[in-house]
């Protein structure tokens, strides 16, 4: 507690020294710039088709999470922020801060979700589903988001069948030394175990600069959370992560840019026993060093991309069973982009992801994928994205996938109305666990094939107000499940599922500015799958904000959550339960008090509401944060 007073009061003073230099700023643009941006008539989104293309011309229904929408959700994880968006639910974001994530991206899995970060997937090659860890993000790190849900195997490749988060880390980009703080404390608590002390904690400083050519950004940070018990019971477990970046750009010529990037993250969890549930002396280590270069050669029509990453993970289990896995992996994405005229978009690339794991041996896994797509965006309103991808495995073969996206619009001065329809294959390639790991290994996996067909319409009325909704229909075949194949041994093995499974579902949005200065974000899922594939998935969930700016320099916002029941497991006696529906209550505040200077604060779950997000776990109540950024 005392190194966080003392950084709380090294803060204060850089603050009055904030104000000191800019006591003129009080009320500035930026308020009002930040109350607007999501209704800027000419948005524009990158991630459906690597190309920046106003929204109106988009065939998919972008999900863009701004710099302003992070800045004002200062204190959160990166996964809080994501969970308020339609057709995601990310299950435990609202439990122990260590507890394990599970990414429900239209009623899938989190093998069926991709992370991109800085134009390059990451996964863990030795992660059971081979998934990101969302933990190991700084949200105060971050530039932007964009969710593309729906099958992108084709730009993408492995595990884009349900969704793929795109995320944009800072970068430096003004002229000059510049400095950002930002530190947050607050409460951890249960509905019955309050004491108010500050148990969750989190600093991060960046440092930025430009010179000429040459740019340059570093940054790191650190939380640390008490309070909680992961299971249901007394003894609290924590949680603690740290984390930084460094990025060095230079510009050789007009044609040619490059950027180095290195990522280091540390994260350590409690944990308690999960057979039977009950609180334990365990805890989690993990470790990831991640090295990137993106190299850009722009030409009088197009570009030649090169971006590589090389990424090292170690996790460590200390517990009555305990486990080390050592995973590494290697990503090389090329592509071209080109530009026939004003209409036309190509791009031609190959992407190699090979990935490696010690088991009782090293092991490893390879995909080579040639790809091509492109992008016809007419003067009449018609628009088509459309392309397709070789995927080759050095385990099981070669099979195409492809895309086909058709929208039309028609526009007016303000606004436009848009028609969209897609279908698209995409695929989950079986991860080292599954075909070498110890447990029920099978060389003989096929990949999961995922084929989604989508309809729905946008309209914008103008900057003031936007609605979409869309109807999406998935079938999964070739699921890969852990089966019993003996039932007097309990002998068990990884196999592909016969038969096809179902999902379908509608998601509705809607944006508005309702008076001059308050704004309404709301969105509603409806999720229909089959029982045996449904647990923890809510059929409907929905999300609402209303957002107030007073003076252009403070802002408020109500935010409400309601997911329907869902069917959960004991796993201490193997039945299924019926989880009660509920909601919650969020309220945030910011106050920008000068130019450089901004407090915020935070008050969760403000009717101390008792739920139940993962049965026999333990969930967060009524929570206060207060932060505070700095920026010189």
């Amino acid at each position: 507690m005392y190194k966080n007073l003392v950084g709380f009061g090294a803060m204060a003073l850089l603050c009055t020294k904030a104000i000191a230099q800019d006591g003129q700023a009080l009320g500035i643009d930026q308020g009002n710039k930040d109350s607007v941006q999501l209704h800027v008539l000419d948005e524009v989104v990158v991630s459906d088709s690597r190309f920046s293309l106003k929204r109106e011309n988009s065939g998919k229904t972008v999900i863009k999470i701004s710099a302003a929408e992070l800045e004002r959700n200062q204190g959160r994880t990166v996964a809080e922020v994501i969970n308020t968006k339609s057709g995601l639910e990310i299950n435990g974001t609202r439990s122990f801060a260590g507890q394990n994530l599970s990414v429900f991206a239209r009623g899938g899995n989190n093998r069926q979700v991709l992370v991109i970060i800085d134009g390059i997937q990451v996964s863990d090659p030795s992660n059971v589903n081979a998934e990101y860890d969302l933990r190991l993000l700084n949200l105060s790190q971050i530039e932007n988001i964009e969710i593309v849900k729906g099958a992108a195997s084709t730009l993408y490749g492995n595990s884009a069948a349900t969704a793929v988060i795109n995320i944009t880390t800072k970068k430096s980009e003004e002229n000059g030394m510049n400095l950002e703080v930002v530190s947050n404390w607050g409460t951890n608590q249960s509905q019955t175990h309050r004491n108010n002390s500050l148990s969750d904690i989190s600093n991060n400083v960046t440092i930025s600069g430009k010179n000429r050519e040459l740019t340059f950004l570093a940054s790191g940070g650190h939380q640390f959370t008490d309070g909680l018990s992961a299971a249901l019971g007394e003894k609290a477990d924590v949680f603690s992560r740290i984390d930084g970046n460094i990025k060095v750009g230079y510009r050789f010529s007009e044609k040619l840019t490059s950027e180095a990037s290195a990522f280091y993250n540390k994260l350590r969890s409690d944990y308690d026993n999960g057979f039977p549930i009950e609180d334990a002396d365990f805890h989690f280590n993990s470790e990831q060093s991640r090295f990137g270069l993106a190299n850009t050669y722009t030409y009088a029509k197009g570009s030649l991309h090169l971006n590589t990453a090389f990424n090292q993970i170690t996790r460590e289990f200390v517990s009555d069973f305990p486990n080390f896995f050592d995973s590494e992996s290697f990503v090389l994405d090329v592509f071209n982009k080109y530009t026939f005229n004003k209409c036309f978009y190509t791009i031609v690339g190959l992407n190699l992801v090979e990935g490696k794991t010690v088991f009782t041996k090293k092991v490893s896994s390879r995909n080579l994928d040639p790809y091509f797509n492109l992008v016809y965006v007419s003067d009449f309103g018609l628009n088509v994205n459309a392309g397709a991808r070789w995927n080759n495995h050095n385990e099981y073969g070669a099979h195409w996938i492809y895309n086909i996206n058709p929208s039309y619009r028609i526009k007016w001065d303000q606004g436009y109305l848009k028609f969209l329809g897609s279908f698209a294959t995409s695929y989950i390639a079986p991860n080292l666990s599954q075909l070498y790991g110890p447990f029920g290994a099978n060389t003989d996996l096929r990949p999961e094939e995922n084929s989604t067909l989508e309809g729905g319409m946008e309209i914008r009325l103008s900057e003031k107000f936007r609605f979409n909704t869309v109807y999406f229909n998935r079938l999964e075949k070739e699921r890969i499940e852990y089966v019993v194949i003996d039932p007097d041994t309990f002998e068990s093995r990884y196999q592909n599922r016969e038969g096809t499974n179902r999902v379908d579902g509608v998601e509705v949005e809607v944006s508005a500015v309702l008076l001059k200065d308050l704004q309404l974000n709301a969105n509603y899922t409806f999720t229909n799958l089959n029982a045996d594939i449904s647990l923890r998935i809510p059929k409907h969930k929905w999300n609402a904000q209303l957002g107030y700016t007073f003076n252009q320099g403070t802002y408020v916002s109500v935010n409400y959550q309601h997911l329907s029941e869902r069917l959960d497991t004991d796993f201490n006696t193997f039945m299924d339960v019926d989880l009660a529906a509920y909601g919650l209550l969020n309220v945030t505040a910011q106050h920008r008090i000068s130019e450089h200077a901004q407090l915020s604060a935070s008050l969760d779950n403000v009717l101390n509401e008792d739920y139940v997000e993962l049965l026999n776990y333990t969930t967060r109540g009524r929570n206060f944060r207060i932060g505070m950024r700095l920026t010189l």
